[in-house]
């Protein structure tokens, strides 16, 4: 059982060759695979969209306000809520701030009310409110929604497209959580209606550009899945899949960090010993969510459900960590700065016989990691000896940490760029030395004979091909004789 929980660039195709296109100042090929690259676009802010719909339900000619619910007699109630209900079906078109103004101010305040009368009376979701509520949620909030504009579109710089009909969807969706919140409301009841197509389809919404949206969908969906035991296997199916399709086919997809903020209080809820398929989706869909370009959308959520499953169940802690080692980083610094923090947040709950497994191939990373020029990813590595924790653990296992990492960090103390980082190095080195001292000494002398030895090679070589200079030289002159 589960708890409950700037100016754009003009660019135009070229007269003479249909494939070329003209950009101020040069001329690149369409297909050129690096025109994103050469061509960086400004900054721009996107205009608010109204989403496409299949069903529009316009008003009537004679639509106007109806009367109000709190001076109507208690038995004439429920019809007038089920008239305004209706009322607030009808679409109205927000392309035009100017028009239609009168119905769609009465609209909103027939949605207002709504809101207000289910959120302070007690009694009122009769049997006939359910499917005319949702079906004003259909009718309003499920919609095509807007594509964005154009290939180049960077979620993390560009202004993602705002919703037009905010002001009506809003409510939509706060009336929609306060009657899951009701406590009138009867599962038994509303299971007639929303069902796996209706839970497809809020799901599908995630990918609004909108955050407001997104905020509002996450908790609805949080509530559904709370109330209705039926459709909990397959909302998490549902988002495996879309997880599936983000990272092996387009990369794009607006609500991943809300979907990931839903798991996490779900993965909190799960039941011990974890199913294999919670296993399975650990390790097949939450480790690959790593390697997408755009990781630092999701990264906190992400690494807040892969520590929720490693404190559920340690044993999983060996496979997490290779498979994150796996899919390291190499030519992203900003990347690896996350991967770090996340490694730091694993090794906080990790287990002293799990870290003995895992501390071999994480130490050789480290020790890459520290001697990196880039001075962030470096620093970040360099941190996990101010973790108490993580330094009892290292204290624990010194012979096999330290002789992992002393050559590298006895290395870069003497040579790195950046004096901060030569500042940790010395204590991450003296915190070393207060551990095993004796070690300490053994790794030094062994560190400054093997660079003798290296630099005796290296001499011997510049020896070896000077004497093959002058050889060349002697052969050259007997020649010209």
């Amino acid at each position: 059982m589960e708890k409950q929980y700037g100016t754009p660039v003009s660019v135009q195709k070229s007269s003479g060759d249909p494939n070329r296109l003209q950009v101020p100042g040069k001329s690149v090929t369409s297909a050129d695979p690096f025109l994103r690259r050469v061509i960086k676009l400004p900054r721009k802010k996107l205009p608010s969209q109204s989403s496409a719909r299949h069903s529009t339900q316009k008003p009537p000619a004679d639509f106007h306000a109806l009367p109000s619910l709190k001076e109507t007699k208690f038995e004439e109630v429920e019809s007038l809520l089920l008239k305004k209900i209706e009322q607030c079906c009808y679409l109205f078109d927000f392309s035009d701030p100017l028009i239609e103004l009168k119905g769609k101010e009465i609209k909103r305040a027939a949605l207002s009310e709504i809101l207000e009368y289910i959120s302070i009376s007690k009694g009122i979701l009769t049997e006939p409110i359910y499917p005319e509520i949702l079906r004003m949620v259909r009718y309003n909030a499920f919609r095509t929604l807007p594509p964005v504009e154009g290939p180049e579109f960077d979620p993390e710089d560009d202004e993602p497209t705002m919703e037009a009909s905010w002001p009506h969807l809003e409510l939509v969706y706060a009336v929609f959580l306060r009657f899951l919140e009701s406590p009138d409301f009867n599962t038994s009841v509303a299971k007639r209606y929303i069902d796996q197509r209706f839970v497809l389809q809020l799901l599908e919404l995630f990918d609004s550009q909108d955050q407001r949206e997104r905020d509002f969908l996450k908790t609805c969906l949080h509530r559904v899945y709370g109330k209705f035991l039926g459709l909990r296997a397959y909302i998490r199916r549902q988002i495996n899949n879309i997880f599936l399709k983000f990272v092996y086919e387009t990369e794009k997809f607006s609500g991943i960090a809300e979907l990931l903020e839903i798991l996490g209080s779900i993965i909190n809820g799960f039941a011990l010993p974890l199913k294999p398929e919670h296993k399975q989706f650990l390790i097949k869909v939450l480790i690959p969510l790593h390697k997408v370009r755009s990781l630092s959308q999701y990264q906190a959520q992400l690494a807040y459900c892969v520590v929720q499953f490693l404190e559920k169940d340690p044993s999983l802690t060996e496979q997490v960590v290779l498979g994150l080692l796996k899919l390291w980083p190499k030519t992203a610094s900003d990347k690896e700065v996350m991967f770090l923090g996340e490694l730091e947040e694993i090794l906080d709950i990790i287990e002293p016989e799990q870290f003995v497994k895992i501390q071999e191939p994480l130490f050789k990373l480290l020790s890459k990691c520290v001697s990196s020029l880039h001075f962030q990813v470096a620093e970040r590595a360099l941190f996990f000896w101010n973790n108490e924790y993580v330094l009892s653990l290292i204290e624990q296992n010194t012979q096999v940490v330290m002789t992992i990492m002393f050559d590298s960090l006895y290395r870069i103390s003497k040579e790195h760029w950046n004096p901060n980082i030569m500042t940790h190095v010395y204590n991450v080195l003296k915190k070393f030395m207060l551990m095993d001292g004796k070690l300490f000494d053994e790794l030094t002398n062994s560190y400054k004979s093997n660079r003798q030895k290296e630099q005796q090679k290296m001499k011997e070589r510049e020896d070896l091909w000077g004497k093959l200079d002058h050889l060349k030289l002697e052969w050259s002159s007997t020649r010209n004789l």
